[in-house]
């Protein structure tokens, strides 16, 4: 019986380097779990409903209830930016050189 070999990845860039993805797979990974973790909180902090945050940022309830369940597998990245925006916050973004 062949053994598997277990790999331990501390950063999302050497996870997608043993996944044999690219580089920018990890750069999406790491602004859509920031993206979500905001919209999580700050949907907490200020009481917002479903509801009201789905009518806000012109997407479903379902898609919503999704975010919050921390479940943004096919939600792309502009529609969580809406959703963001409809809590009350901008994104801000700033670039760094890779290493």
């Amino acid at each position: 019986m062949k053994k598997n070999n277990i790999v331990t990845n501390k950063t999302p860039h050497a996870l997608a380097k043993s996944l044999g993805l690219a580089p920018t797979d990890a750069v999406e990974w790491e602004v859509r779990y920031s993206v979500t973790k905001k919209i999580i909180e700050t949907v907490k902090n200020k009481l917002i409903t479903v509801t009201q945050l789905a009518k806000d940022s012109g997407t479903s309830r379902g898609r919503i209830t999704r975010i919050l369940k921390d479940d943004t597998f096919g939600i792309s990245l502009d529609v969580l930016f809406r959703v963001l925006g409809a809590t009350g916050l901008d994104v801000k973004l700033s670039y760094k050189k890779t290493t």
